[in-house]
């Protein structure tokens, strides 16, 4: 009896550890996926509805990256944007963070188009910035990789409005 016993207890520990060791491996999966690339760092909301509510709660202003997986400048945006220690810095602590590979149902979120990439900010009133662009008048919302430095203005610009305006 006391064999049995010790057999079926060794079982039972062998069970819960393996079901442990992949509760762990998936908890370390999970933000590689929603990342997408963008920053394996930074906590990634999975909605754009998610993010407007931690938004809302946190009063941290809400970044949205639009991208799409095939496409050449989201690629090189994407390596620029998760290679600038400044920017994930900031998208770590300042920011609700949401990449989107597809389109939302809020059109506030393409006043000038569906293209990709694209970068716009939500303040916590849930305002879209229509006020926070890139540096290009045909595609307001987009960037390249050599626009970080204006990216991270735009990043400071954004945590600016909300000390002064809520």
């Amino acid at each position: 009896i006391m064999l049995h016993s010790t057999l079926a207890l060794s079982l039972l520990l062998i069970a819960v550890t393996s079901n442990l060791a992949m509760a762990i491996k998936k908890e370390k999966r999970t933000p590689q996926t929603l990342s997408r690339g963008w920053g394996d760092e930074i906590t990634w909301v999975q909605t754009y509805e998610e993010g407007l509510y931690q938004a809302k709660k946190s009063n941290k202003p809400l970044m949205v990256i639009h991208h799409l997986e095939d496409c050449q400048y989201c690629q090189a945006l994407k390596k620029a944007f998760a290679e600038n220690e400044e920017i994930q810095e900031m998208a770590q602590n300042n920011f609700i963070m949401l990449n989107l590979m597809h389109e939302t149902t809020d059109k506030n979120l393409s006043p000038d188009g569906q293209y990709v990439p694209r970068i716009m900010f939500v303040d916590p009133s849930l305002t879209v910035r229509a006020d926070i662009t890139g540096r290009y008048s045909n595609r307001l919302y987009t960037y390249e990789p050599q626009d970080m430095m204006f990216l991270i203005e735009n990043m400071k610009k954004a945590l600016r409005l909300i000390q002064t305006e809520l």
